[in-house]
C-alpha cells in the first residue's frame, strides 16, 4: 500500500481493528489492546481473533480472519515466534492494510530469530501488507482516541491530548515519556512504537506526521538508523511545514552502542555520524531523556532566532549560575543586564550592574520586581533571549516569582523558567499557560541553544564528477591492490597534493630512486595488505641519502617479513620529507548508517588517542570544510593562535572538499580512505599528504 493518506488512516485513525490472539483473561498483556481501546474511547469497531472463543470481553470473537466480513484496516497481531509469521501472511491475502506484531524474538534474538524476521520480510514483499514491528507496543492516537497498545502505562485514567508526536524504537519508552509529560500537563497526538522496523521505520513515519494536521512536533527516540534517506526527506519537509524534529539517540558511548546492538538486532554506529545526519537535515538532537519533552515548546510555532545572547534574571544566584555554566558551554553568551534595569533596581535596593546575572535576592522575589525585571530584559535589544530561574519560593509560594511570570506567554522573543526545586504546581501552571519551563538546568540550557543555535537543513552537496584520472587510478588499484603508491594515485588524480615519491620494486633500486627525489626521504615498504606500515617496521624517515636508504630497506624487507609472512610485498615507497605547522588526519568512510562521511582531525600517531575530530557527511563544500577545521581543537595553533605562525587553511580547506568527493557513486566500492598525516604549511605554502590508505568493500 503506497498512498499516503490511507497508511496513515490505517495506522492512526483505524475504523476497524482485528486483535489476533486476544485473551479474555485480564491478567495477562494479550487483554490490555482491547481493554485500552475501549477505556480510552475507541468508537470503531474491535475483532477479536481467537479460534477457541466466541466472545472476548464483551465483543464477539471470530475463528480466524476469514470469519471477519469487510475490510481491517489495521490488525494487531499478539501471538509468538512462527505463529505470528502465519498471522502476517493470513493478513496479507485477507487485504488487511497494516498489521502490528507485539512480540519480540525476531532479529532482537539471535540467529534463529533472524530467520523468523527474514520470514516477515518476505510475507511484506510478497503480499504488500504494511507491517509495523515486531517488538512493537503499539500504536496511540488522542484525537480520535485510538490506544491500540499493550504498554501498561496507557491504564491511566484519561490520555492527555497535545500537538506533540512521539515515534520510538523502544516500546517501554513510549510509557515513560506519556507519564513524564502527563505529570507536567502536557500530552500527545500520537504515539507509536516502531520496533525492529522490519518496513515502517522512523523515516516514513516521521513523514506521514509532517502532513498530520494535528501534529506540530516530531518526537523520536532512537537506538540505530535504519532508513536514514526516508528520515533526511521528512526532516526536510518538517522544516518546511513549521515542524521541529527532535531526537535523542542511544549509543553515545561504546558501551551504549553495544547495548543498542542486543536490544534491536542492528548496529548503532558511530555517535560523531550520527550527529552529522543530524546537523545536515536540520534535526535537533538532544543529549537528555527529558529533553524530548522540554524542548519542544522552545521550538514548535516559532519562527528561527538570530543571535546567541541570552540575558538571565534569578531569586536564586546558586540556581541561576548552573544555568548559565551549562549554556555557556553550549556556545550561548550571556547578555549584560541592561542600563534602564539597572537603573530601576537600584532605588529598589538591588545591585544588578556588576556581573551578567541579574540576582534579585530573596528581596526581590516579589510579584512587581519580577515582572518589571522581565519587562525590561525582553524589551532590551542587548539580548537574543531571556531566561528567569526560580529559587525556593517556587514549591510553595509561586505567587511571588511565578504567576507573575505568566504574562509574558506570548513573548515574540525565546523566554524560558527554570525551577530550583522541585515544584510540580509551579511547572504545571507555567506549562499550562505555554511558557517553557524547566526542571534542569542542563536541559534548560539545551533547549535554548537549540532555540537560539540550530541551523536550518543544509542544501545537499553533489560530489564532483570523476576525472578519468581518477577512475584510471581507482581501476589500477582494484586490480593490483591498493598500497600506498596506489592510494597516492587515486588522492592526487581527486585533487589531493601528494609528496613526490618514486615506486621501486627491490632494495637495489632504493638509492638511485633516493638520487631522484632528493635527499632527505622517507623510505616505506609498498603493501597493499599491510594497513599500518609503522606496526610492522615498515617506515623508516629522514633519511640522508641513498647508500643509507638501500641499508635501510634490505633491514625493513626482513623485519616486515617477519612481522607478515604472509603479505605480498611490492617493494618500497621513496618519498621526500616533508614539513609543515600541524599535522591533520583525513577520513573517508561509508557508514552503514547514514552512508558517506568525511572526517578532519589531529593527525599523526597520536589521533586515534586524543580523537579530536569533526564529522560530516560526504561530500562537503568549502563552507563546511571551513566549519569543520574550526572545530577541531587542536587545529587552533594553525587557525591563527596567538603570535603562532598561520597555516594554509585555504589549501586545507580545498583538500578537504576535494577528498570529500569519494562519495560520489562511481567510487562506491572504496569502503574507507584515509591520509594521515596531510601537513599543513605555512600560509599561502598549501598542504601536502605524505600517507595514504584505501580500503575496498
Amino acid at each position: 500500500m503506497n498512498d499516503p493518506k490511507v497508511l496513515f488512516a490505517s495506522l492512526f485513525e483505524p475504523k476497524r481493528i482485528a486483535l489476533i490472539g486476544a485473551s479474555a483473561d485480564v491478567t495477562k498483556t494479550t487483554s490490555r489492546p482491547q481493554r485500552f481501546l475501549r477505556k480510552h474511547g475507541f468508537t470503531g469497531e474491535i475483532l477479536p481473533v481467537n479460534p477457541s472463543r466466541s466472545e472476548i470481553l464483551g465483543e464477539t470473537a471470530y475463528k480466524d480472519l476469514d470469519a471477519i466480513a469487510g475490510d481491517i484496516d489495521h490488525a494487531y497481531i499478539l501471538l509468538n515466534g512462527a505463529a505470528a509469521v502465519a498471522s502476517l501472511a493470513a493478513c496479507g491475502r485477507r487485504g488487511v492494510k497494516v498489521a502490528s506484531i507485539l512480540a519480540g524474538g525476531f532479529a532482537d534474538a539471535g540467529a534463529a530469530g533472524a530467520s523468523l524476521q527474514d520470514e516477515l520480510s518476505k510475507v511484506v514483499r510478497e503480499t504488500g501488507i504494511r507491517l509495523v514491528g515486531p517488538n512493537s507496543i503499539g500504536t496511540v492516537s488522542t484525537e480520535p482516541p485510538v490506544a491500540l497498545t499493550a504498554n501498561a502505562a496507557f491504564a491511566v485514567d484519561k490520555l492527555r491530548g497535545g500537538t506533540w508526536a512521539v515515534v520510538s524504537q523502544s516500546g517501554s519508552l513510549i510509557g515513560a515519556l506519556l507519564s513524564r509529560a502527563d505529570a507536567r500537563g502536557i500530552g500527545f497526538s500520537r504515539l507509536i512504537s516502531v520496533g525492529n522496523e522490519v518496513d515502517l521505520a522512523v523515516g516514513e513515519i516521521a513523514d506521514l506526521l509532517v502532513d498530520d494536521p494535528k501534529t506540530d512536533a516530531i518526537l523520536l527516540f532512537m537506538e540505530t538508523l535504519r532508513d536514514g534517506e526516508r528520515l533526511a526527506r521528512a526532516a526536510r519537509r518538517a522544516h518546511e511545514a513549521g515542524k521541529p524534529v527532535i531526537a535523542y539517540k542511544l549509543g553515545r558511548s561504546d558501551i551504549g552502542q553495544e547495548l543498542a546492538k542486543s536490544h534491536t538486532g542492528a548496529i548503532a554506529g558511530s555517535d560523531a555520524t550520527f550527529d552529522a545526519f543530524c546537523r545536515r537535515h536540520g534535526i535537533a538532537r538532544v543529549s537528555m531523556f527529558e529533553s524530548l519533552i522540554d524542548v519542544p515548546m522552545l521550538l514548535a510555532n516559532r519562527p528561527a532566532s538570530r543571535g546567541k545572547r541570552v540575558a538571565v534574571a534569578t531569586t536564586t544566584g546558586g540556581g541561576a549560575a548552573m544555568v548559565v555554566d551549562n549554556m555557556a558551554i553550549a556556545g550561548l553568551d550571556i547578555a549584560d543586564p541592561p542600563h534602564a534595569l539597572v537603573d530601576w533596581l537600584k532605588p529598589l535596593g538591588i545591585a544588578a550592574g556588576e556581573g551578567k546575572l541579574v540576582d534579585l535576592t530573596l528581596a526581590g522575589a516579589k510579584p512587581e520586581i519580577v515582572a518589571g525585571t522581565i519587562e525590561r530584559l525582553l524589551a532590551d535589544d542587548g539580548n537574543d533571549a531571556a531566561i528567569f530561574v526560580v529559587g525556593s519560593s517556587a514549591q510553595f509560594n509561586p505567587e511571588l516569582a511565578v504567576e507573575p511570570l505568566l504574562r509574558f506567554a506570548k513573548s515574540a522573543k525565546p523566554f524560558a523558567v527554570a525551577l530550583t526545586p522541585s515544584a510540580e504546581k509551579s511547572l504545571a501552571l507555567l506549562t499550562a499557560a505555554g511558557i517553557p519551563a524547566f526542571r534542569h538546568p542542563e536541559s534548560c540550557a539545551e533547549a535554548m541553544a537549540l532555540c537560539l543555535l540550530r541551523t536550518p537543513p543544509r542544501p545537499l552537496p553533489r560530489a564532483a564528477e570523476p576525472s578519468t584520472n581518477a577512475l584510471g587510478a581507482l581501476e589500477a588499484g582494484k586490480v593490483s591492490g591498493f598500497d600506498e603508491r596506489r592510494a597516492a594515485d587515486l588522492f592526487a588524480a581527486l585533487g589531493v597534493p601528494m609528496a613526490k615519491s618514486m615506486a621501486v620494486p627491490d632494495a637495489k633500486r632504493v638509492a638511485a630512486a633516493v638520487g631522484e627525489v632528493g635527499a632527505p626521504v622517507a623510505l616505506k615498504i609498498l603493501s597493499a595488505d599491510i594497513a599500518h606500515k609503522t606496526e610492522a617496521g615498515g617506515v623508516a624517515l629522514g633519511l640522508p641519502d641513498g647508500q643509507t636508504a638501500a641499508v635501510v630497506a634490505r633491514d625493513m624487507e626482513r623485519k616486515v617479513k617477519a612481522y607478515a609472512p604472509a603479505a605480498k610485498l611490492e617493494g618500497f615507497l621513496v618519498q621526500k620529507m616533508e614539513r609543515g605547522l600541524a599535522e591533520v588526519i583525513l577520513g573517508f568512510r561509508r557508514d552503514p548508517l547514514v552512508g558517506p562521511t568525511v572526517t578532519v582531525g589531529l593527525g599523526g600517531v597520536l589521533a586515534e588517542i586524543y580523537k579530536d575530530a569533526s564529522t560530516r557527511l560526504a561530500p562537503v563544500d568549502e563552507a563546511e570544510a571551513h566549519e569543520m577545521i574550526a572545530e577541531v581543537k587542536g587545529l587552533a595553533t594553525v587557525r591563527g593562535y596567538r603570535n603562532l605562525p598561520k597555516g594554509d587553511i585555504t589549501a586545507l580547506v580545498r583538500t578537504i572538499a576535494a577528498f570529500s568527493n569519494l562519495a560520489h557513486k562511481a567510487f562506491a566500492q572504496v569502503a574507507e580512505a584515509e591520509i594521515n598525516p596531510l601537513l599543513v604549511k605555512r600560509e599561502s605554502e598549501g598542504v601536502v599528504a605524505v600517507d595514504g590508505l584505501v580500503v575496498l568493500r
